[in-house]
């Protein structure tokens, strides 16, 4: 296996800008689509797309065989958002497929609806109550459905073994993109993409 050029190593580096680029509009799209649902009260994103990019060796080859550092790679949008009522998540649902279709129809930028992963909290406390599900029923009768309390809330899935961490929320891990009172604060696509 031969060591990765300059201009492959280049390439990659772009790579992640854009998909991180993209997945940023993403997030701006959902975002304005949930500012309009009225159960919402905030909404950021978290996550690595929140963050200035930064250097490691990746996952594929042969920049891991070579020990060559790219810019992270971004696998998905990850938005926390703020609800005073669970009782209409299919409306989240429906929100986001239309922002990510509209998005598609109009910048042909194409990122599907499963990766935009919808983290539910509540409260000042900032208490997490689940995910917004994926799938287009609840339940759908899929393994992920046994989880207990999966769905007690419908359209609200909960991971077995997974928990929220407090400091997803840090200061210098978050991008505050909207909030009920003040309205749009920012916009995700044109904060600084790497560090």
């Amino acid at each position: 296996m031969r060591r990765p050029t300059r201009r492959e190593i280049t390439e990659q580096d772009c790579q992640m800008l854009d998909r991180q680029a993209r997945f940023r509009l993403a997030a701006d799209a959902v975002t304005a689509a949930f500012a309009g649902v009225p159960e919402v009260e905030a909404v950021a994103l978290i996550g690595s797309v929140a963050r200035p990019l930064w250097r490691e060796v990746p996952r594929f080859q042969p920049f891991r065989h070579w020990d060559v550092p790219v810019w992270h790679e971004c696998k998905d949008v990850d938005l926390a958002v703020w609800l005073d009522r669970l009782d209409r998540l299919l409306a989240l649902t429906r929100a986001r497929g239309v922002a990510l279709h509209e998005l598609f129809k109009e910048k042909q930028i194409g990122v599907a609806h499963h990766q935009v992963e919808i983290f539910i909290l509540q409260g000042e406390a900032n208490a997490y109550r689940g995910r917004l599900c994926s799938f287009s029923q609840c339940p759908k009768g899929k393994r992920e459905c046994l989880v207990p309390g999966c769905g007690q809330d419908l359209f609200l899935q909960q991971h077995a073994g997974f928990t929220f961490w407090p400091d997803a929320l840090a200061p210098d891990r978050i991008l505050h993109l909207y909030d009920r009172q003040r309205g749009i604060l920012r916009r995700a696509s044109e904060t600084p993409a790497a560090g």
